[in-house]
């Protein structure tokens, strides 16, 4: 049975007039932000009998439907321009105690600026979900009535890092159900976490992935283990410096109980476990491609191993999974699959659960994913790749390369990306508006390989970039959608750019039948 939307009969009936307080949580509360984590907060927020203002600055069709259902609730929505003229997610509203933001709201933003000076805090959607953990219990008994007991508030297991996190966690969701618990990949990902923790479901442990905005934004966050898996410029035109980015990542790891988990790889990951405040007795957990050490996960002859949570780790290793477990085994997706077990054993997973999950685990659409072989040249979607990081990891699985790449760079560099991958590269098709940046870095870093500049942004643009890939690239050859960049400039989303490299990889099949 999955999560449901929380009512008002079930809240006010069940926890009673000071839910609020019970909660940490004050009596008139702003939500920033009309999408689905604010809406999910209004209405849990609302039910617990605040008075709840939603502001956003859209007014459209979908915009007024959505108030319209939040209005039946007892909730005021403003949207767009207010009647004196400001910008209705800009203006704090009178009597605020508290501000509920949506995850991408920057800090800077006007109505953040406003709170601090009137000396309101700012939380996000999952500080929400943590302070109503034991809500949720208490709604649960109440459903339950004389059925089976309902036992306390899931764990939460966390997981952040620039890339891989969504792979990862749902890697750690199969393991965790493979070991028979009940648990869900929540967060960042699926039904929003709001209404996982107050829902009909009872879970034992909850898989959560968090982004750095989620993160900056929960300050009473507790996790029984994290982990960050890498770290690399990303979204630093929200966090203003590659220092405050790390800083928020961080955060994951306050607190944390059993194990805090990182990267061997990346030392920055390590750092951040060196400066958290944790709970006395929690252990420090690597992660490793090659032969691990003591508290340890890693891989010898094929095979992932776990020195950690085995007796006698100086001396011990327990066989958890075969390389081959891991759908796909590229070295990036073993890293990923390292973490998740680290964990799960944490959580006290056995190992067959860990080798049975990986199995079952399938990945989403456009993370690696095999589209086509036309011609002898493989044809490979990452088009989840959005920055330098996730790209040289995609890069590094494959050679020869035809890669095709480009969108928006969020105020990224490609100096080091094409230095690292250079000598994979057939060749480099450019599409979007910041195609230019990646050019200059091939022409100071890797002045040999081709380049075809795609100065186009219309719907046969991926199209065109398919077939000139299909011109640079030789049998045995991979053409690797990892464009390094947003999407926003030519499609709407990351998947969108994903399906239109699929749709023109399977006309280029057509034509070569």
């Amino acid at each position: 049975m999955g999560s449901r939307q929380v009512s008002t009969t079930d809240l006010a009936g069940v926890l009673g007039p000071d839910a609020l307080g019970r909660f940490g949580l004050p009596g008139r509360i702003t939500v920033a932000g009309l999408g689905v984590s604010g809406v999910s907060a209004a209405r849990a927020l609302a039910a617990l009998g605040a008075t709840v203002t939603v502001v956003d600055n859209g007014d459209g069709d979908a915009h007024r439907a959505k108030a319209a259902e939040l209005a039946e609730l007892g909730v005021e929505v403003r949207l767009g321009h207010l009647p004196d003229g400001t910008r209705a997610g800009e203006t704090l509203p009178e009597g605020t105690e508290l501000v509920v933001t949506s995850p991408g709201w920057q800090p800077q933003s006007p109505l953040f600026l406003a709170a601090a000076e009137a000396g309101v805090d700012v939380v996000g959607d999952v500080e929400v979900a943590w302070r109503l953990r034991e809500a949720g219990v208490a709604l649960r008994a109440a459903r339950a009535a004389a059925e089976a007991p309902v036992s306390g508030a899931a764990e939460w297991l966390a997981i952040t890092g620039t890339n891989g996190k969504t792979t990862t966690t749902q890697m750690l969701a199969s393991i965790l159900k493979a070991a028979g618990l009940r648990t869900a990949a929540v967060g960042n990902i699926g039904t929003p976490i709001i209404d996982v923790v107050l829902g009909e479901q009872q879970y034992d442990v909850l898989a959560v992935e968090l982004s750095s905005y989620q993160l900056h934004w929960a300050p009473s966050l507790r996790a029984h283990s994290a982990a960050v898996l890498n770290l690399a410029p990303d979204h630093l035109d929200w966090h203003g410096s590659m220092e405050a980015y790390a800083a928020d990542k961080g955060r994951i790891y306050e607190g944390n109980r059993v194990a805090c988990v990182y990267n061997v790889a990346d030392p920055a990951t390590e750092k951040l476990v060196e400066n958290a405040d944790v709970e006395e007795g929690c252990r420090a957990i690597g992660f490793t491609l090659g032969a691990p050490g003591p508290s340890m996960l890693g891989v010898v002859d094929g095979i992932l191993v776990d020195r950690a949570f085995v007796e006698n780790r100086q001396k011990n290793a327990q066989e958890l999974a075969q390389v081959e477990d891991v759908n796909p085994p590229a070295p990036h997706n073993i890293a990923n699959a390292l973490a998740a077990a680290a964990l799960a054993r944490a959580f006290g997973v056995e190992p067959r659960a860990v080798r049975d999950g990986l199995r079952d685990f399938r990945p989403d659409a456009h993370r690696v994913a095999h589209v086509d072989e036309v011609a002898g040249v493989t044809y490979i979607d990452d088009s989840k790749a959005t920055n330098t990081h996730a790209a040289e990891a995609s890069l590094a699985a494959f050679e020869p390369v035809v890669w095709i790449a480009g969108g928006l760079a969020k105020g990224a560099t490609f100096d080091e990306l094409v230095q690292k991958s250079a000598k994979r590269l057939r060749g480099v098709v450019l599409i979007g508006a910041d195609r230019a940046l990646i050019a200059d870095a091939l022409a100071r870093h890797a002045p040999e390989v081709p380049v075809v500049d795609l100065d186009r942004t219309d719907t046969g643009a991926m199209l065109a970039a398919v077939r000139e890939a299909a011109r640079l690239a030789e049998p045995g050859d991979t053409v690797l959608l990892a464009p390094a960049c947003a999407s926003m400039d030519m499609f709407a989303n990351y998947n969108k750019r994903g399906d239109a490299f699929a749709d023109a990889v399977r006309e280029l099949a057509a034509e070569s039948a």
